[in-house]
C-alpha cells in the first residue's frame, strides 16, 4: 500500500495514468510500464486495475446500493469462480469440511450477473455509506447524498470490481480527516488480506492515516525523489542533510522539503552553510542511498514472467457476456425511465395540448380542397405538424447530455461497450414515441381534413413516429 505525495502540478495524476494505461494517445511517453514482466499490449490494463479519480461522476437518479450493484455486475467476479472451484476440489481431497457460513459467503460472492451481490453490501458497510444506501445520489438539480459521501461511492464503484491493483487519486476530496482515516484502514486491511496492490493519492493527509502505509513515493517538479519504505523516508532527508522536527506531520515536511521557499528551515548541519539542494540532486542522492540502490538493483533485472500467476492479469475485454452487459443496462435504463416518468408524462400532455390546439386552427371546415391557395393552408398544417413533433422530443435531449460524461467514464473502464448503452435507450424509446404520435394523429388527422383514406393515414402516422424515434 504506497502513499504517493507531492505538491499540486508534480505530476501525480499523471503518473497513476500512465500507471493505468489512460494517457492520452497524443502525448509522447518514454519508458514502459510492465506488470508481472507483460507489457500494456499484452493484457486488458483497464480490467487488471482500476483508476478512480478526482471527479465523481454518477446518475443522480440512481440510488448509491443501485449505482454499486450495476458496477459490480457490470465488473463481473474476476477470478473468484474459478478459485472457488479450485479450492472446493481441493478440500474433497483432503476430506475437509467447510465452515457452513464461511462456504456461503464464498459462494454468493463467486456469482456473477446477478443484479444485487453480497460484494455491495459488504463495501457499503465498510466505506460508511450503509446510512444512506437507498438515498439517491442526487445531481445540480435534484437532493441527495453529501460531496464526501459521493466521494466514497466514487471509491466503491471500482472496489465492487475484481480488479488487483487500485489507483486511487485524491480520494480525499471533500472527507474530514476522520472519514479518510476510516477509509484507508480499511484499504490498508483489503491490501493485505487480498494480495491487491494499492497506490493512494493524498494532498496532506493526518499523521494517523500517513502511518497506514507500507511505502512512500515522492514526487517533486515531475521527478520521484523517494520511493521505498516509509520507515525509511525520514532516513532519507537526514542523509541529504534535512531533519523534521518532533512535533512536525511528516507527510507536510516531505512536501515542504523539496520547496525553494520552506527547505531552509529543515537544514540540520548547521557546521555547514546552507545552500538549495534542487530536485534534480535529491534524485542524484536518492540513487546513492542504500533505498535506491536495492531499488535500482531489483530493476536492473528482468522480471520472471514464469514467478506470475495466470490469472494475474486479465486478457478479456469484458467482465460478463455481451448478454448479460445488455441485460443489466437495459434494467438501468428502465429505472432510469421510472425515475425520470414525470418528463414523459409532461411531454405526452404537451403534446395532447398541442394537438387539441392545432387541431382549431386547421380545421377541416375552414379547410377547403381544389385550388393552390388552399393547398397551401395543407402544406402549412402539415409543417406545423412535423415541428411540433419533432421539437416534443427536445425536453429528453437535456437528459442524454447530461448522462453522456457518466457514460465516457464507464466505456474507458470497460464496464460495457458502446453499444449496450445506446440499444436500450433507443429501444426503450420505440414504445413512447408510438404512444405521442398515435395521440397527435388520431386528434389532428382527420379533424383538419387530411386524406381519409387508410394508407395515407398509415403513411402520416409513421412518419411522425420516425421523428420523435430520431428526437
Amino acid at each position: 500500500m504506497t502513499l504517493l505525495l507531492g505538491p499540486p502540478g508534480s505530476g501525480k495524476t499523471t503518473l497513476l495514468l500512465a500507471l493505468a494505461g489512460k494517457l492520452d494517445k497524443d502525448l509522447r511517453v518514454s519508458g514502459k510500464v510492465t506488470y508481472c514482466g507483460h507489457e500494456m499490449h499484452e493484457f486488458v490494463p483497464q480490467r487488471t486495475c482500476a483508476y478512480i479519480g478526482q471527479h465523481d461522476l454518477h446518475y443522480g437518479e440512481m440510488t448509491v446500493r443501485e449505482t454499486l450493484d450495476f458496477s459490480g455486475r457490470c465488473l463481473g467476479v474476476g477470478t473468484r469462480y474459478d478459485m472457488l472451484a479450485e479450492l472446493s476440489r481441493r478440500e474433497k481431497e483432503a476430506g475437509i469440511k467447510p465452515d457452513p457460513e464461511i462456504d456461503a459467503f464464498m459462494k454468493a460472492t463467486a456469482l456473477s450477473g446477478q443484479e444485487t451481490n453480497l460484494v455491495t453490501d459488504y463495501v457499503l458497510k465498510i466505506l460508511g455509506l450503509d446510512i444512506c444506501a437507498d438515498i439517491m445520489i442526487g445531481d445540480e438539480m435534484r437532493r441527495g447524498i453529501s460531496g464526501g459521501q459521493k466521494k466514497r461511492v466514487t471509491t466503491g464503484e471500482m472496489l465492487v470490481g475484481p480488479a488487483k491493483v487500485l489507483l486511487m487519486d485524491e480520494i480525499s476530496t471533500g472527507l474530514d480527516s476522520s472519514t479518510t482515516f476510516q477509509i484507508t484502514k480499511f484499504m490498508r486491511q483489503m491490501v493485505h488480506i487480498m494480495d491487491v496492490s494499492m497506490v493512494i493519492s493524498l494532498l496532506q493527509p493526518a499523521p494517523e492515516t500517513y502511518n497506514l502505509f507500507d511505502d512512500i513515493i515522492l514526487l517533486s517538479e515531475g521527478e520521484i525523489v523517494y520511493q521505498g519504505p516509509r520507515d525509511n523516508v525520514v532516513e532519507f532527508f537526514e542523509y541529504m542533510g534535512f531533519k523534521c522536527p518532533e512535533r512536525k506531520a511528516i507527510a507536510d515536511f516531505l512536501q515542504e522539503v523539496t520547496s525553494k521557499k520552506d527547505q531552509e528551515q529543515y537544514w540540520s548541519r548547521k557546521e555547514e552553510p546552507y545552500a538549495f539542494i534542487s530536485v534534480s540532486d535529491f534524485v542524484q542522492g536518492f540513487k546513492s542511498f542504500h533505498i535506491g540502490q536495492q531499488l535500482g538493483d531489483e530493476l536492473g533485472v528482468p522480471y520472471d514472467r514464469s514467478r506470475a500467476h495466470p490469472a494475474a492479469l486479465v486478457k478479456v475485454r469484458y467482465g460478463i457476456s455481451n448478454m448479460e452487459l445488455l441485460k443489466a443496462c437495459f434494467s438501468r435504463e428502465l429505472l432510469l425511465m421510472k425515475r425520470s416518468a414525470f418528463i414523459y408524462v409532461f411531454k405526452t400532455t404537451q403534446l395532447t395540448i398541442m394537438s387539441v390546439i392545432s387541431l382549431t386552427v386547421f380545421l377541416r371546415t375552414e379547410m377547403p380542397v381544389g385550388t393552390v391557395q388552399d393547398g397551401q393552408k395543407f402544406f402549412g398544417a402539415l409543417f406545423f405538424c412535423l415541428v411540433t413533433v419533432m421539437f416534443n422530443g427536445l425536453a429528453e435531449l437535456a437528459l442524454t447530455v447530461l448522462r453522456l460524461p457518466v457514460f465516457y467514464k464507464q466505456r474507458d473502464f470497460l464496464f460495457y461497450p458502446a453499444w449496450a448503452f445506446g440499444l436500450p435507450i433507443a429501444i426503450t424509446r420505440i414504445p413512447v414515441s408510438f404512444l405521442e404520435s398515435t395521440i397527435w394523429i388520431v386528434l389532428t388527422y382527420y379533424s383538419m381534413g387530411f386524406a381519409p383514406s387508410a394508407s395515407r393515414f398509415l403513411r402520416h402516422s409513421s412518419m411522425c413516429t420516425m421523428l420523435l424515434d430520431k428526437d
